[in-house]
């Protein structure tokens, strides 16, 4: 038997996204009603909750995978067009930064987890390297981040000179070194493990210690010292 595919106006007024939303409140809807919203309409023959549905299938109902889709990754749907797919990459970059000031307030380092939960909003989902510095006061609160380096990791491209001129002149006595593997593999290459050493030895002689270098991906990290590596 051939399924009539049945609009969104003649549903129920509890089916319907908007009302939906407006009647229970936000936690009522699934991922896939709330994007319907967002596109605010399907096409003949599907909704924009079904819409929905087929892409997030495509990303394996990941929210994070969704928010790494182009623009020209989108429009290949059926029923997405260039505005409904600015929507979509509007609203996840919406939630990637509403992510980094949600941990704004975890300014004090006790562990090298709560450094990966400071850096995963701002590079664990990158599609390149970003190599950043946290600097931190004798209290071991950030006083500043600063990306150093993009694109890629090495003493060449990583400048010793900016780094401890930044932690000079902002009184930091100390410093985590912190980049994204895009690839997901957490093991340091050598020249990760080179530019750590040059950054310790320069830190060392200024009495600003490096005291770890964390590889971030978007799920996991490494951390030098946790690995016995410093």
């Amino acid at each position: 038997m051939k399924l009539t595919h049945l609009p969104i106006t003649v549903w129920s007024e509890d089916d319907k996204p908007r009302e939906k939303l407006i009647l229970k409140g936000k936690d009522a809807l699934s991922d896939a009603e709330l994007i319907a919203i967002l596109i605010g309409s399907g096409s003949r023959n599907e909704s924009a909750v079904d819409l929905s549905k087929r892409i997030l299938s495509s990303v394996d109902n990941n929210l994070n995978s969704l928010g790494k889709l182009s623009l020209a990754q989108l429009i290949t749907f059926k029923g997405i067009g260039s505005a409904k797919a600015v929507s979509i990459i509007a609203a996840t970059e919406l939630g990637r930064r509403r992510r980094v000031e949600d941990i704004v307030e975890l300014t004090m380092i006790t562990s090298s987890k709560r450094v990966f939960e400071i850096m995963l909003p701002i590079i664990g989902e990158l599609p390149h390297e970003e190599f950043w510095v946290l600097f931190l006061n004798n209290s071991n609160n950030i006083i500043l981040k600063s990306q150093l380096s993009k694109g890629g990791i090495s003493g060449t491209i990583v400048d010793v000179r900016l780094v401890f001129k930044l932690a000079l002149e902002n009184g930091a006595t100390g410093l985590i070194l912190c980049h994204n593997h895009p690839s997901g593999v957490l093991k340091p290459s050598e020249a990760d493990k080179q530019i750590t050493n040059k950054l310790k030895r320069a830190g060392d002689s200024l009495d600003v210690k490096v005291l770890d270098h964390l590889i971030i991906t978007e799920s996991k990290y490494y951390s030098f010292v946790d690995e016995g590596i410093f």
